[in-house]
């Protein structure tokens, strides 16, 4: 699918994986069985259900994202090459959005790397092994190994451990696996997308786990969570899970949208369990399709003439303006010293053509000196339309939408006695504005 070129997540409750798959899904609802046949795929049970819900807390409307078991209780991933990784029974703490608020504490145990005899456990070199010889599209398959990688490094430098030899724990249960495969399914569905973040609550109290009772943050999550900007809202609890902060780790998100104008295309609003008071617990998604604008550098070259004819200064700009470098040429009338009427040329050019058009500048006119220095410019991206009886029309792409305008040049050459000049300028470029929308 055509994606957009800029995601921007907004995180008000919290980022969980769950809340990251149901803020994509409510963007992208047409991705639900992609993401549902992935999770088969990935080599989880047949009577593994994602069912994406809309909810509405009385305040926002928007999308849960729910993993349930439709049969019995089974393995979790089917076994590779002897690994039994399984899952855990039905019924325990599972890595999900589903905050004690009475207390702070969050029940779901994060990775875990030591044995304790009450839980099964997960191997993440078995987990890799078997998502590795699954039927996951290749792209969707590297993302949710890197998702699972960036938990399992930041695990074995918690407690010291080889990161082969870390072993997850709820995390490897199949509905912390099934949020994961279903988020490197919609970071792949939506294509080459840059991402950014805002502010991540940081949340406070505590979360019990197998090595105890843990500060909020979590210590893998503070890892994964290195150069991301934090505030305090006040409110207790975990509200950035490990596998929400994976997820972070792996997109690399910005700190912000960007100074560059941006159409908006969708939003998605997911949800959490959790409900605090006075605020809707959730992360929203906002898209951005397209750049209404492109930033670049460009040369600028300028210089006064005042000793040379207006006949002579024109057949010189065009042999400027007719250069290898040179964007575009202009001249404008201006007084000098003691009233004297001169013509101010301003040369664009590419940064690298800045001396050679200079020294070209330095031939063609009468110039002693000259000015240069490079700047940044906005364009709005444009293209060139031919129109059914050969017309060019030039449309370009503003935030509003787009617009046309078509050649002077060719209106003249096209024009038909009975049809005035207008007249046939709004029909090229109605008909190029229909081609665009088509296209798109």
């Amino acid at each position: 699918m055509a994606g957009p070129t800029h995601i921007h997540l907004d995180v008000l409750g919290g980022v969980a994986g769950d809340m990251f798959v149901a803020a994509m899904l409510d963007a992208w609802p047409n991705l639900a069985e992609t993401v549902q046949e992935n999770l088969r795929l990935a080599g989880l049970e047949d009577d593994v259900e994602a069912v994406v819900l809309p909810h509405d807390d009385g305040v926002l409307t928007g999308s849960r994202f729910d993993v349930k078991k439709t049969g019995s209780e089974q393995e979790a991933i089917r076994p590779h090459a002897g690994h039994h990784a399984q899952g855990l029974p039905h019924g325990h703490a599972h890595e999900r959005d589903d905050h004690d608020g009475a207390h702070g504490q969050h029940n779901h145990d994060h990775i875990r790397d030591e044995h304790d005899g009450h839980h099964r456990h997960t191997h993440w070199r078995d987990l890799r092994s078997t998502l590795e010889a699954g039927s996951l599209d290749g792209a969707v398959k590297r993302v949710a190994i890197a998702i699972f990688h960036e938990l399992a490094l930041a695990e074995a430098a918690v407690h010291g451990r080889h990161v082969d030899d870390v072993v997850f724990h709820e995390v490897g249960n199949w509905d912390s696996i099934a949020d994961i495969v279903a988020a490197a399914t919609l970071i792949d569905a939506v294509g080459e997308a840059s991402w950014s973040v805002g502010s991540l609550p940081l949340g406070r109290g505590w979360v019990e786990t197998d090595h105890g009772r843990l500060p909020v943050p979590a210590p893998a999550t503070t890892l994964l969570l290195r150069g991301f900007a934090f505030h305090d809202d006040g409110r207790l609890g975990e509200r950035i899970t490990p596998t929400g902060a994976a997820i972070l780790r792996y997109l690399s998100p910005s700190s912000g949208i960007g100074s560059l104008p941006r159409m908006l295309d969708r939003t998605g609003i997911g949800f959490g369990t959790r409900r605090f008071p006075g605020m809707s617990n959730v992360l929203r998604v906002l898209a951005f399709t397209g750049e209404a604008a492109v930033q670049e550098r460009v040369g600028v070259i300028q210089f006064e003439i005042d000793d040379q004819t207006g006949e002579e200064l024109a057949v010189a700009l065009d042999h400027i303006r007719a250069a290898e470098g040179v964007i575009d040429v202009t001249q404008s009338p201006v007084f000098g010293k003691k009233g004297r009427m001169m013509a101010s040329v301003q040369v664009l050019t590419r940064p690298d053509a800045i001396e050679a058009i200079g020294e070209l500048c330095f031939r063609q006119t009468t110039t002693l000196g000259l000015r240069s220095r490079t700047e940044a410019r906005t364009i709005l991206p444009r293209q060139a339309v031919t129109t059914s009886d050969g017309m060019r029309v030039k449309l370009a792409d503003r935030p509003g939408g787009p617009t046309a305008k078509a050649e002077m040049d060719d209106v003249e050459a096209f024009r038909q006695s009975h049809k005035a000049r207008s007249e046939l300028r709004r029909s090229a470029e109605a008909e190029a504005l229909e081609k665009s929308h088509d296209h798109h």
